[in-house]
């Protein structure tokens, strides 16, 4: 599994102000936890958001690297800005390398469905990630699901992924991953012929000829 190092910092401040303080100065809020506990932390934000927009989608240990020790941990969370994109705070989860551990791991789709390639089907997508338990150092940082062979009526379920020795799948084994159905065409009714009706002629009024002869 892929790993990356961060510098992280304990932080002394707290609240909203705080954390706008710490973001203005360059500087982005997190949490570290463990069991029941949780550490205020502070790292830079350049390398934090950094690391956030390569790691997308990713399951990474990072090595939080504090200046008296280092700490492995996984993200579980990270909030943005909804007008901006900016990220704002990022939960950390510390793990031990002899520790089961539950994390949820996306699913990426692979392939062309010959379904929908040759029979013009549909493919629908379904759970969009799953959670496993293993130890850190066996966690994939995704899981691949190959639609190649899929045809109509076909699907990919939780129960079909074989994700090797000492992984455990915690997600319902009937859940489907992907599905190629079919589409319908849509028949149109023919259009009657509709007999053209004369326009009524229209008598222009005018004066009665014994008007006109008077």
């Amino acid at each position: 599994m892929e790993r990356t190092t961060l510098s992280v910092e304990k932080r002394e401040k707290y609240g909203k102000g705080g954390a706008r303080s710490l973001r203005r100065s360059g500087i982005i809020p997190a949490i570290l936890y463990k069991g029941g506990n949780s550490m205020p932390v502070q790292l830079s934000g350049k390398e934090l958001s950094r690391f956030i927009s390569k790691s997308a989608g990713e399951q990474v240990i990072v090595n939080l690297q504090f200046p008296e020790d280092t700490k492995q941990a996984i993200v579980k969370d990270y909030q943005k800005d909804p007008a901006i994109g900016d990220l704002l705070h990022v939960d950390f989860q510390e793990i031990s390398a002899t520790e089961m551990l539950k994390v949820m791991v996306h699913v990426v789709i692979k392939g062309e469905a010959l379904g929908v390639k040759r029979d013009k089907g549909l493919l629908q997508h379904g759970l969009r990630e799953i959670e496993i338990e293993c130890l850190p150092d066996k966690i994939p940082g995704h899981i691949d699901v190959d639609v190649t062979n899929l045809i109509i009526g076909q699907s990919i379920h939780v129960s079909d992924l074989k994700l090797g020795e000492g992984i455990r799948i915690l997600t319902d084994t009937h859940d489907v991953l992907a599905s190629v159905i079919g589409i319908k065409e849509e028949v149109v009714a023919p259009v009657e012929a509709v007999a053209e009706v004369a326009e009524p002629e229209v008598i222009k009024k005018g004066k009665k000829p014994e008007e006109e002869a008077k």
